[in-house]
């Protein structure tokens, strides 16, 4: 085997994964806008979950890319574990396709329609100006690539059919299945791509490098090799997305440990070339190497499906729920989302409500503190006021990314108007932050309040607490009626402001209050009354359909 040989097996690989990454990315766009329909029907039950993981990752041609979309859903709260384990089990039926459609190319020989494809595809991709055209164009170029990859990966391996070096090192395979399973695993991992090792081990046997009993281990490697991509993926996620990944890893490591057993007796060969009654042929070790693949992933679905609860569970145990903290990073902001804008806008509104909700519960805590005095409150206010400022650039970031993508026209009038009650909520933190102020004034300088002043502070505090209420019901529900109650709480604190004013006034002339108390006492009315307007911008935009122009 000359330099030529390496550099067209090099280029072919370099082909392979190219044309695989086109298609599967233009037929990810090509679904994209019904991913939540997909979504819809993964709440049903597991078997039509299960149907879902084999569609999508039939369609997108890659089960790394369905898990890790899968990692992305749970750690942003669209999914739960229960509801993707069974997508994990339709996505390693779903790639062994990729292995179906090599051995159906190589059968028919259709390699020399290969560049006449590519320039289909391209000209789909540059002519066109509709987005649909050009996604399908993009998975026509990426396939014919692929083919143009497998043909010079079959080609640049003829010569080391003479090899017999190269034949006594894959003849290990079949004595030693473990050595198998350790290559397959290096291999996938290395690639990062499951359907490439097993076109790989195909081309191989295709070319008579390697028996059909060696292939079935590097195959069950294979099956291990790909969890890693979700594993990755899993860096840095939530609790919930760390057992997707462990989950998947679980589901193949277990289902190759207990299939080895039949390997090395030498069944699960038979039972494949059972299906195959003229024997195995250069013509057809391809499809009993697919066959092997699919086999194994049906099987192991078929053992694991009944006992989705139990592997949930071992999952739960090796990653145990933490305690949660004071999170100072978003909860929502899945960056593998923006590729579906539509998604990604909804994300974005839930992370804006949790926002909402940490700045509530901060103004809480400097509620409680002006009136109990409890100083354990002073650290849990700033923390939660950090993290609504946190929260305000990556959300305003997220937004701008969310920008940038192909959106429609009522989704791209959304973000001005979100960022803007992004920055409102973030100047209601302040204002807790303000008043955790007063109250260690308050209480330092041991400033006495009357009942009465108390029970006015009170019950403007409950209608803020009424109107926060309302916006975060109007921001989940999208009901108008929820930001026009919120409204109506706004001209109570306005009347409420007017007054307390007023009595503040005549308690003053009376004596009935220190200065310095007052002074506090009207700072207080005036944060909670700024609070409301910050509030009433949210609600208005509310109501004008979070679009900028109508407002």
């Amino acid at each position: 085997m000359n330099y030529q040989n390496y550099f067209a097996l090099i280029g072919g690989l370099g082909f392979f994964f190219y044309g695989i990454r086109v298609m599967s990315d233009s037929l990810r766009k090509v679904s994209s806008d019904r991913l939540k329909n997909v979504l819809a029907l993964l709440t049903r039950n597991r078997f039509i979950s299960l149907l879902t993981g084999i569609v999508v990752t039939t369609l997108i041609q890659s089960s790394s890319a369905l898990t890790v979309m899968l990692v992305g859903f749970v750690n942003a709260g669209l999914m739960t574990l229960q509801q993707a384990i069974p997508v994990i089990f339709g996505a390693n039926i779903g790639t062994t396709t990729m292995a179906w459609i090599v051995s159906f190319v190589a059968i028919l020989d259709i390699f020399a329609f290969a560049l006449p494809l590519v320039a289909i595809g391209f000209l789909m991709m540059e002519v066109p100006k509709r987005p649909h055209v050009k996604n399908w164009g993009g998975a026509i170029f990426g396939f014919s690539v692929l083919l143009v990859g497998l043909g010079f990966m079959k080609d640049s391996v003829a010569p080391l059919q003479a090899s017999q070096h190269i034949r006594d090192i894959m003849v290990n395979f079949s004595r030693y299945p473990i050595l198998g399973v350790l290559v397959g695993t290096a291999m996938t991992m290395l690639l990062q791509s499951s359907g490439a090792t097993i076109a790989i081990v195909q081309v191989l046997a295709f070319r008579g490098l390697i028996d059909f009993p060696s292939t079935v281990s590097i195959i069950l490697g294979d099956n291990i090799g790909t969890t890693i991509t979700a594993q990755l993926a899993a860096i840095g996620t939530n609790t919930g997305a760390k057992r997707v990944a462990w989950a998947h890893t679980m589901f193949n490591v277990l289902g190759v440990c207990y299939m080895l057993v039949f390997v090395y007796l030498g069944w699960y060969q038979k039972l494949v070339q059972s299906f195959f009654p003229s024997g195995i042929t250069e013509h057809n070790i391809m499809m009993h190497i697919a066959l092997a693949h699919s086999l194994f992933n049906v099987t192991n679905t078929i053992v694991f499906l009944p006992g989705t609860r139990l592997l949930q569970r071992v999952v739960e145990r090796i990653v145990p729920q933490k305690e949660e903290l004071i999170s100072m990073q978003p909860k929502y902001l899945e960056k593998r989302l923006l590729e579906t804008p539509v998604i990604a806008l909804d994300q974005s509104k839930k992370e804006i409500i949790r926002m909402l909700q940490l700045a509530d519960s901060a103004l809480r805590d400097s509620f409680a503190l002006f009136f109990t005095e409890k100083w354990d409150l002073v650290q849990k206010v700033k923390r939660k006021e950090e993290a609504v400022d946190n929260l305000q650039a990556e959300i305003t970031r997220y937004l701008i990314d969310i920008s940038m993508q192909q959106l429609e026209e009522d989704e791209a009038e959304q973000i001005p108007v979100l960022i803007h009650s992004v920055n409102d909520i973030e100047r209601i933190g302040d204002h807790a932050e303000n008043i955790l102020e007063l109250a260690q004034r308050k209480i330092d300088q041991r400033l006495p309040f009357s009942e009465d002043a108390k029970a006015e502070l009170k019950r403007m505090i409950e209608t803020v607490q009424e109107m926060i209420g309302e916006v975060v019901l109007g921001l989940e529900t999208g009901d108008n009626s929820h930001a026009h109650r919120a409204l109506h709480c706004e001209d109570q604190l306005n009347r409420m402001q007017i007054e307390l004013r007023h009595t503040h006034v005549q308690r003053l002339n009376d004596g009935s209050c220190k200065v310095l108390s007052g002074l506090v006492y009207l700072d207080f009315v005036d944060y909670l009354e700024k609070i409301g307007d910050h509030l009433t911008n949210i609600a208005q935009g509310l109501l004008s359909g979070l679009r900028w122009e109508s407002r």
